[in-house]
């Protein structure tokens, strides 16, 4: 999984969350230490903006 220093609307714990527990077998985290202690901290979550709600009503 490739963490790059990025927008900290990016890293968000559920993102780092779901890359760990979508690995099958291995996971090999790329990136700072300090990505990954930003991103285990970042509980901020933004609301998605999908349109999914309007597509299946219609």
């Amino acid at each position: 999984m490739a963490l790059p220093a990025s927008s900290p609307m990016l890293l968000t714990r559920n993102l780092l969350y779901t890359g760990i527990t979508r690995a099958k077998k291995l996971l090999i985290i790329v990136g700072s230490e300090k990505v990954v202690e930003f991103m285990t901290q970042n509980v901020d979550s933004k609301k998605r903006n999908t349109g999914l709600e309007f597509k299946m009503r219609h």
